[in-house]
């Protein structure tokens, strides 16, 4: 019995599992990838600490997403712990840091993780040509450009894309593949920054004394999601643990009214009553000292306070308190979308059902950032990549 051909198209995350995990005694597995390596993405994300997953529970795991009811039924197929157990099964250690983010033990560079990832691939017979970018159909064929020149053709029983998002072009990812699907009738959304710095008009003479100071400790606020975290202060604006988070909402403001809004609390240990009460106390102290020496709040954060309060609302209590728990930041633009770490757009989610399969097109199947999905930092995006492609090796496997 002839074995049905796989092409998949990219290779990420996604697609590494995927190739890991198809079942070669049924198919014929081939990846197709632009550039000369696998996992370009993959390593450029790790030189920032090689962060590969969470150890938060699944429950709350899953929350993180939007939209979560995507996501979830990937992530239950193959957990954190999965993907951690997979990981010491290839001889990759993990630990959980004091974040709760999971990184590979002290010594292990993204290098070795991905070139332990690829002798796997190897070892599952599958084949990898480089240097192939994809171009489209010709009929049925799947066209490909090969090192800039070559034009080849391509039948394959069942095509898995996986092309990434619109950040970091220089690993590959650059979305120019929408257009294909537009002419097949796909739905696609326009690509846009996700856990990226955000643009804030700061007065020249406040940014010389805030410019590369963190607010640290503090709850971020904008619309209904609150987190916490830091978030450094730039001449662009604001970037951070604080602020990824909430990524979903500033975007939605940003787009329907041009602005957005972050509220900061800069003492989210202390109630209001406490601050009162702290302040009724200080004696002497003048409302600087009080800032400093009863609330340690940090030179930038009372700048912040000072810059953006009238002289009466300075020495007011009340008026004080609240520029202390809900501080506004006004944003006005996102970063340049290839400064992002992430993008959301894409692929719309109503265009493939619940196994990846493209509605429109049967036997293609998409999955990865090029679908319209968003996860914050923290390991949050690898490990929806990765459980995707276990997923869709476990639905292909129990297909034939």
């Amino acid at each position: 019995m002839l074995k049905e051909n796989i092409a998949i198209i990219g290779g990420g995350p996604a697609s590494m599992m995927l190739a890991c995990s198809l079942d070669t005694q049924k198919y014929t597995v081939t990846i197709y990838e632009k550039n000369a390596a696998l996992g370009r993405k993959f390593l450029v994300a790790g030189k920032g600490g090689f962060n590969l997953t969470h150890s938060e529970e699944m429950q709350q795991f899953s929350e993180r997403y939007t939209p979560a009811s995507f996501v979830k039924p990937f992530l239950e197929r193959f957990t954190n712990t999965d993907f951690r157990n997979w990981l010491n099964a290839l001889g990759i250690e993990t630990y959980i840091g004091t974040s709760k983010r999971v990184f590979p033990i002290k010594g292990i560079k993204p290098i070795d993780v991905l070139k332990l990832i690829e002798q796997k691939i190897l070892e599952n017979h599958v084949i990898v040509k480089y240097n192939h970018e994809w171009k489209g159909w010709n009929k049925e064929n799947l066209i490909f450009e090969m090192s800039g020149k070559q034009i080849t053709a391509v039948h394959a029983d069942i095509v898995v894309f996986a092309l990434g998002g619109g950040s970091w072009s220089v690993t590959g990812s650059n979305s120019l593949w929408s257009p294909y699907f537009e002419e097949k009738g796909i739905i696609t959304k326009p690509f846009y920054p996700s856990n990226c710095a955000y643009k804030i008009d700061w007065n020249p003479t406040l940014l010389k004394l805030i410019e590369g100071q963190a607010l640290k400790n503090c709850a971020f606020t904008c619309g209904t999601i609150t987190r916490k975290g830091e978030a450094v202060l730039t001449k662009f604006g604001v970037e951070g643990s604080g602020v990824y988070p909430l990524s979903p909402i500033i975007r939605e403001q940003l787009l329907s009214k041009q602005e957005a809004v972050v509220h900061v609390d800069f003492k989210p240990e202390f109630t209001e009553d406490e601050i009162k009460k702290r302040y009724q106390n200080k004696a002497n102290l003048s409302v600087k000292d009080f800032l400093e020496k009863k609330l340690n709040l940090s030179p930038a954060q009372i700048a912040l306070i000072k810059n953006f309060t009238t002289k009466e609302d300075y020495h007011n209590i009340e008026r004080l308190i609240q520029n202390i728990k809900s501080f506004t930041l006004k944003i006005t633009d996102f970063a340049p979308i290839d400064e992002a770490i992430s993008t959301v757009g894409g692929i719309d989610l109503s265009e493939v059902d619940s196994d990846l399969e493209l509605k429109k097109l049967p036997q293609h199947y998409c999955m990865g950032e090029m679908l319209d999905w968003d996860a914050p930092t923290g390991g949050y995006l690898l490990q929806a990549c990765f459980s995707m492609g276990y997923s869709l090796a476990e639905h292909l496997n129990k297909k034939l």
